[in-house]
């Protein structure tokens, strides 16, 4: 126990961009992610999908994985958004995600860094997300950060028939 220990205080790992290489095991944490906040009977991505999202022409969604010692064990999706009121481009973030056994040793840190200094780079001025307000955890990763919550908002969406009816 004491090994395991140690060796998880000292790993190290490595913050890159996603590649489609990448992608199979993306989609095993966004799984596993799905199985965490108990939407599994939504988690319909594939690989192809996600290939498409990421990497065809026109795609827009781009991505960062944690790679520790040539296995994927974090992975962050997000996207360019604008915020209209306020004139600002930036990122919303969609998902970032760190296997249960490496939480803890500062790759989320490292990975919300990474995708601040990308938009930094671009003269973007923020990054959206959204957290599940039973998600703790996450709730005090981002305060730390300084996120600011914005209790008057709602998330809705158009998904299925309404999407349908709407784009006919």
């Amino acid at each position: 126990m004491a090994d395991t220990i140690r060796a998880r205080l000292f790993m190290t790992f490595t913050i890159r961009k996603t590649t489609g290489d990448d992608v199979a095991a993306v989609i095993g944490l966004l799984r596993a992610f799905a199985k965490f906040e108990d939407l599994e009977q939504f988690c319909e991505i594939t690989e192809e999908k996600l290939l498409g999202a990421m990497f065809e022409k026109d795609s827009f969604v781009e991505g960062l994985v944690a790679d520790a010692n040539g296995q994927i064990v974090a992975y962050a999706i997000f996207y360019p958004n604008f915020a209209s009121f306020r004139g600002q481009r930036g990122f919303y973030l969609e998902d970032i995600y760190i296997d249960a056994e490496y939480r803890g040793q500062g790759i989320g840190d490292a990975m919300l860094k990474e995708i601040a200094r990308i938009a930094k780079s671009r003269n973007f001025e923020r990054i959206d997300f959204q957290v599940l307000t039973w998600n703790t955890p996450a709730i005090k990763f981002y305060e730390k950060h300084g996120a600011v919550r914005d209790e008057d908002e709602r998330h809705y969406k158009f998904t299925g028939e309404a999407f349908q009816s709407l784009a006919k």
